[in-house]
């Protein structure tokens, strides 16, 4: 089948800054895809990796592509690729996209948003956006778990005695997660880990060393929930191995027709998280959170509502989010 590949880039700003141990994440840019087949059928894609420097080499992988090509070509270059999860996310998706037009075997669902874990504010004092959630999520009946990120870069608060009040303030029927995004040293996860391990209200601690100390994390995961997060892109054979929870970001991950398969076949601990995308990527994110939530093991997802802006660059039709961009 022969196809035709149009890129387009996009770029938009998050409605506050994302403050990390990683660094500062204030805007999204990326590519949007659109693949036609001989028959005038569109497959839609996103490739938006949060290294700058994946994003180059996505490109010069697409230009080598090229304009013209075809599915079998996509399909075997899939295969190759290596450490770009962000461009084979998109390659997939639009592939998948394709086969949905004539098999109609993907039925997008929509996902409540409500039913998302509530990713604090990184750049103030968590404590009162915590006591307003607790407040709304009591009133609306919305999500009762909580995502606070630490050992960010910029902040100077005392997040010892944060977690405290946390505690103090928690309702007993709410989850809390933690993650360091690998920003601690083996002592102070041990410090954290000692504090915590009676904590029914903890769900997991996420990705609490970097990337490369599988060691480590396994050591921690024998004493207290641990999630992996970023060790997962980096070392992709542990989405076997690892028996804890995972925290899979679709849009970083690869082609999402593998995930698709293993929430269809596996109950297995697997959470679904966003990377901040378009609705073109959205859509995607929104389906395998809603088929996760169906599981044995449902769990509420990572999808940050409120982070992205609105507009027609996040809606569910993705032609008007190529317009946009």
């Amino acid at each position: 089948m022969k196809l035709i590949i149009n890129i387009k880039p996009f770029s938009f700003q998050l409605t506050r800054k994302l403050i990390t141990s990683q660094g500062i994440i204030h805007n999204k840019v990326g590519l949007l895809l659109r693949i036609k087949d001989s028959d005038g059928n569109c497959g839609w894609g996103e490739v938006s990796p949060i290294e700058k420097n994946e994003l180059k080499k996505s490109i010069e992988c697409l230009n080598f592509i090229g304009r013209q090509t075809t599915k079998d070509s996509i399909e075997n270059y899939l295969r190759e690729l290596e450490g770009l999860g962000a461009l084979t996310f998109g390659l997939g998706a639009s592939l998948a996209d394709l086969e949905n037009q004539t098999i109609r075997k993907l039925d997008f669902e929509v996902f409540d948003i409500t039913k998302s874990a509530y990713l604090l504010p990184t750049d103030i004092d968590p404590l009162e956006s915590i006591i307003n959630y607790i407040d709304r999520s009591n009133k609306k009946e919305s999500s009762s778990t909580i995502k606070w990120k630490v050992s960010n870069q910029e902040n100077n608060f005392e997040e010892e005695r944060i977690l405290q009040k946390i505690l103090d303030i928690l309702p007993k029927n709410f989850k809390l997660r933690i993650d360091p995004n690998g920003g601690w040293s083996r002592q102070k996860a041990q410090e954290w880990s000692n504090e915590l391990k009676n904590e029914s209200r903890l769900e997991w601690i996420e990705q609490p060393l970097p990337s490369k100390d599988i060691e480590g994390l396994f050591s921690l995961a024998n004493q207290i929930p641990i999630a992996l997060d970023e060790s997962l892109v980096e070392f992709p054979y542990l989405r076997k191995t690892w028996k804890s929870w995972q925290i899979r970001r679709p849009a970083l991950d690869g082609d999402p027709r593998l995930l698709l398969k293993e929430l269809e076949k596996e109950d297995s601990q697997k959470v679904i998280s966003t990377a901040f995308e378009t609705g073109i990527g959205r859509k995607w994110i929104n389906h395998l959170a809603a088929m996760q939530l169906k599981r044995e093991n449902p769990c509420a997802p990572g999808l940050a509502p409120g982070w992205c802006p609105k507009g027609p660059l996040f809606n569910n039709n993705p032609k008007l989010v190529w317009e946009a961009a």
